[in-house]
């Protein structure tokens, strides 16, 4: 009996499961509102192994640093923080964030989500989701546009990881040595407005609206 037939059909039907699985791993969540546009839109590099995990919670931080306005270079700006980051001065695997937002409103991915973030400071990010601003919002402030692509964003990122909105918080709520994300973006925290906001995006996006 010739079982070359069988084995090669036994095979095509093994490797079309598995292709069929990874395709539904690996397909993006329908429903996203905000594009994240790739690192190599910012000629980022690919970062060094690190520990993984799984987001469970969402910190949002602000670069702090320089001012950067609407027609500074965000990418390049990005570009020198994962330079910096990865440099002797840090060592680090990566930029630390996971995702960043430009003052145009563009948000940029930064590290892997699924490799933890890491931090100047003494509190342990791993879980965290890290969202960072780039600039400084001790001096700047966010507009309407900004708000609107922060709260959309974050309301994304809960739904594609089953977070909480009451998961979601700010880098000085984790640490004694920051004032980070800055006091203009932090004002949206402490009103309770973010946490509100995503909580009714969530309850419009669960009813089809």
């Amino acid at each position: 009996m010739n079982l070359k037939p069988i084995i090669s059909a036994l095979c095509s039907v093994f490797f079309l499961g598995v292709a069929q699985s990874n395709a539904q791993t690996i397909r993006p969540l329908k429903g996203d509102t905000v594009k994240i546009w790739p690192k190599s839109e910012w000629n980022g590099v690919v970062g060094r192994p690190y520990k993984q995990h799984i987001p469970v919670q969402i910190t949002v931080h602000h670069e702090g640093g320089k001012l950067l306005g609407l027609n500074d270079d965000a990418k390049q700006r990005l570009k020198n923080i994962q330079t910096w980051g990865m440099g002797p001065d840090r060592k680090w695997a990566d930029v630390p964030y996971h995702l960043l937002i430009a003052p145009d409103g563009t948000v940029y991915q930064g590290r892997d989500p699924l490799t933890v973030g890491e931090t100047n400071t003494e509190y342990d990010p791993t879980g965290h989701l890290l969202v960072c601003f780039l600039g400084n919002y001790n001096q700047q402030k966010l507009d309407e546009k900004l708000l609107k692509v922060l709260t959309n964003l974050l309301a994304d990122q809960c739904i594609k990881y089953g977070i909480s909105p009451t998961k979601i918080s700010t880098h000085k709520d984790h640490s004694k040595q920051t004032t980070c994300p800055g006091e203009d973006i932090y004002s949206y925290f402490k009103s309770g407005y973010i946490v509100d906001e995503v909580t009714k995006q969530q309850g419009v996006r669960s009813k089809g609206g």
